[in-house]
């Protein structure tokens, strides 16, 4: 049993248990963890939607160009493109401003003197646009330099700058003599470092930080720091210090972007056709673009609508478009967000939860539910271990009892046995020539064989029982009649073994349904079974009494003055092959089947056996039967 009970502890018990303490090591990421899938989920919303606006902008730029060509699709252009700004704007509502400029750095279009606007224009940008100085720009273009080849950015900027005098300005010509010197492509530390070596000429790359800060930042995050000690996020895009005329290098359009007095300036340029020396560009409204975008933040998927609102954020970290319209949040702190890109840099699509202590609810609710789920599984591991245990302890003791069984009734057949033997030797052979004694004989005989006969019936009758093939024959009869025909055959063979029998029985007749054989067997069994164990003082009596209460009943009951039944042990009396008097070691004779039979044989009959102690020593057996109704 130490054993068994040691291997089932090491291989089932002790594991479970390392797996529930797990379990509950892991319920104190379930936020983390559901934060994480929020975030994943969210980050892919504003990445689609900022890859649509995106491609938005691509569409206009492209539509940008188209418009070019139909304007001017017929040559000679002349003074037609100082009137670019008034058409592009009457056409296009999303342009601010309309510029024509050279390569050789001349603006052709819009006139300084025609507008407000066209003179802020002017004023902002006119040593850009004629290659006099670098800017900070964001800059995208249809033909992509590669910037990691540093020998590809110089081929295209000398062959825009490599062009006759006359065609270039004094500052012009400057800057293509310093290009056009003998360099050395950059080496990969200073590629790696995004073109510091901007003295060379080369686009300097500077990184940015984003103006928002989101919760669920897309990074790695440090052992045991929280979010919010994070360091700001790093933009994914980042600008560069370069001249208007080196960022166009051979490219036909583009965008490009840079901040004037904080405020951003977004252009779409493109190449005249026919000739390569003009360039034409739309500053656009950035108002009137973010109206146009706005329908991208308004078409929501409705199952998300009731958890998060999208806004879409300008430079300045403001909404421009909101999926919620009134909703109120800190805009510099999204749960998650999505930078566009170079064509609007510092503008994204982010994700506010509406209710931000929802997520702190659910993760509350999901811990709780994990935890019962847990601890109720590990109440069920430890009450399954617990029936385990007890049925094996329970299967072993029944093994050890079947031991036992075999060797009290070995022990049983073969008293009986001998004596049968013996006695009918004698009668057999003649040596016993008086009457009386041969009468003796053949009683001890009769006795012996009805006691072999009990025993074997015990026997097949729990086997019966056992497979539940025993059969009753249920009938009304007189319990009274029962007991007293079946006392009064058991009367001489208690009688001369020295026993005081009484029985006590009323004399009207009690009615029960049963089986008249079977509840015969019951007395037969209690009777038994006071003999064995009476010891010293023989005495037995039989009784029976009609009870009313709950419902009509008869008590038949067996007393004896004998051993009795040792604390502890009244329950386990009527357990199969379980004797609390062995009988190879006390000498009492049985096969510990008597008693389990008899209640089993009551209970068929809706009835019970109880064992009472009886005062004054002894024992007290009671049959209950319920009576059949008159």
């Amino acid at each position: 049993m130490k054993k068994v009970g040691l291997v089932f502890v090491i291989a089932v018990f002790v594991p479970s248990l390392v797996l529930a303490w797990l379990a509950v090591r892991s319920l104190r990421d379930q936020q983390f963890v559901l934060e994480r899938q929020q975030s994943l989920l969210f980050q892919g919303v504003t990445d689609s939607l900022a890859k649509q606006a995106a491609d938005s902008l691509d569409l206009r730029q492209s539509q940008f160009g188209a418009m070019v060509e139909e304007m001017y699709s017929q040559p000679p252009v002349g003074n037609v493109t100082k009137t670019f700004d008034t058409q592009l704007r009457a056409k296009w509502p999303v342009v601010e401003v309309g510029f024509v400029v050279t390569l050789s750095g001349n603006i052709v279009c819009p006139s300084p003197t025609s507008r407000p606007e066209a003179k802020a224009f002017c004023d902002n940008n006119n040593r850009f646009l004629s290659c006099a100085e670098s800017a900070e720009v964001y800059w995208n273009t249809k033909q992509v330099v590669n910037t990691a080849g540093a020998a590809n950015t110089l081929n295209s900027s000398q062959n825009i700058l490599a062009q006759p005098s006359s065609s270039l300005g004094d500052n012009s010509r400057e800057r293509a003599a310093q290009i056009n010197a003998p360099q050395a492509p950059p080496s990969q530390a200073q590629s790696s470092q995004n073109y510091n070596a901007d003295k060379r000429g080369w686009p300097t790359k500077v990184p940015q930080t984003r103006n928002v800060s989101p919760q669920q930042q897309q990074v790695d995050m440090p052992q045991g720091k929280a979010p919010a000690e994070q360091t700001p996020a790093f933009s994914k895009i980042a600008s560069s210090e370069a001249e208007f005329c080196q960022l166009i290098g051979e490219a036909n359009e583009g965008t490009l972007a840079r901040f004037v007095e904080n405020k951003l300036n977004v252009w779409f340029w493109c190449r005249y056709p026919r000739n390569g020396q003009l360039v034409f560009g739309a500053q656009l409204a950035l108002r009137e673009l973010g109206r146009e975008l706005s329908s991208l933040v308004e078409q929501m998927e409705p199952a998300l609508r009731g958890d998060i609102c999208i806004a879409l954020l300008d430079d300045a970290a403001k909404p421009v478009a909101l999926s919620h319209p009134g909703f109120h949040a800190n805009w510099k702190r999204p749960f998650v967000a999505s930078e566009i890109g170079e064509a609007l840099p510092h503008w994204e699509m982010a994700v506010y939860l509406l209710d931000p202590a929802k997520l702190t609810r659910s993760a509350r609710t999901l811990k709780l539910t994990l935890g019962l789920l847990i601890g109720f599984l590990v109440l069920a591991i430890g009450i399954g271990s617990w029936l385990i245990v007890t049925d094996l302890d329970r299967q072993l003791t029944l093994a050890r009892q079947k031991t036992d069984f075999v060797s009290n009734v070995s022990h049983e057949l073969k008293t009986p046995l001998t004596s049968i033997r013996m006695f009918s030797e004698l009668l057999a052979e003649g040596r016993v020539a008086d009457a009386g004694k041969q009468r003796s004989y053949l009683g001890i005989i009769t006795a012996e064989t009805a006691r072999l006969t009990r025993l074997i019936n015990n026997v097949l009758d729990f086997a019966r029982l056992e497979r539940g093939e025993k059969k009753y024959n249920f009938q009304p009869c007189d319990l009274v009649g029962v007991v007293r025909e079946t006392a009064e055959t058991y009367r001489p063979h208690l009688e001369t073994n020295g026993f005081k029998f009484e029985c006590q029985l009323p004399e009207t007749a009690l009615m029960v349904n049963g089986d008249r054989d079977a509840l015969a067997q019951i007395v037969v069994n209690l009777l038994s079974n006071a003999e064995k164990y009476s010891d010293t003082r023989k005495e037995i009596i039989v009784q029976i009494e009609q009870q009313t209460s709950p419902l009509p009943y008869a008590e038949a009951r067996v007393l004896d003055r004998g051993l009795g039944v040792p604390n502890g042990c009244e329950g386990k009396i009527f357990e199969q092959f379980y004797r609390a008097h062995d009988s190879l070691s006390s000498g009492i004779q049985g096969s510990g089947l008597g008693l389990t039979l008899a209640r089993q044989i009551a209970r068929a009959h809706g009835g019970e056996v109880a064992y009472q102690s009886r005062e004054g020593g002894g024992s007290c057996f009671v049959l209950r039967l319920p009576l059949k109704p008159v």
